[in-house]
C-alpha cells in the first residue's frame, strides 16, 4: 500500500459555508488523517495524509467541495515526508 501527503489550498466560496466540516466529516469516511482551516485571504488550506487512492479522493472532493460552497480553483502540492498526523481536525 502507497501512503501520499499533499497540502492543499481552496479558493473559491469556500468559507461560511460549512467547507471544513463537511471536508472533516468526508475525511474520516476516506480514513484520511490531517487538518483543515480557513484562511485570512478567504481561502482553505488542507493537509490530507493517508492510502494515495483515499488522498485522491479527498483531492478530488475538494474540486467539488460542501453543497454550499463554490470552488473556483484547487492547487495541490505533493510532500516528500509524511507530516504524521493521527487523527483529522479542524484548525481555528
Amino acid at each position: 500500500m502507497s501512503k501520499k501527503t499533499v497540502h492543499v489550498y481552496i479558493r473559491g466560496n469556500v468559507q461560511g459555508v460549512w467547507f471544513r466540516a463537511n471536508t472533516k466529516e468526508e475525511a474520516k469516511k476516506q480514513g484520511v488523517h490531517g487538518w483543515v482551516r480557513n484562511m485570512s485571504d478567504g481561502r482553505v488550506e488542507a493537509l490530507f495524509e493517508g492510502e494515495r487512492k483515499a488522498v485522491d479522493a479527498m483531492v478530488e472532493w475538494c474540486h467539488r467541495g460542501s453543497p454550499l460552497s463554490n470552488v473556483k480553483n484547487v492547487k495541490v502540492q505533493e510532500m516528500s515526508t509524511p507530516v504524521g498526523c493521527p487523527d483529522f481536525k479542524i484548525k481555528h
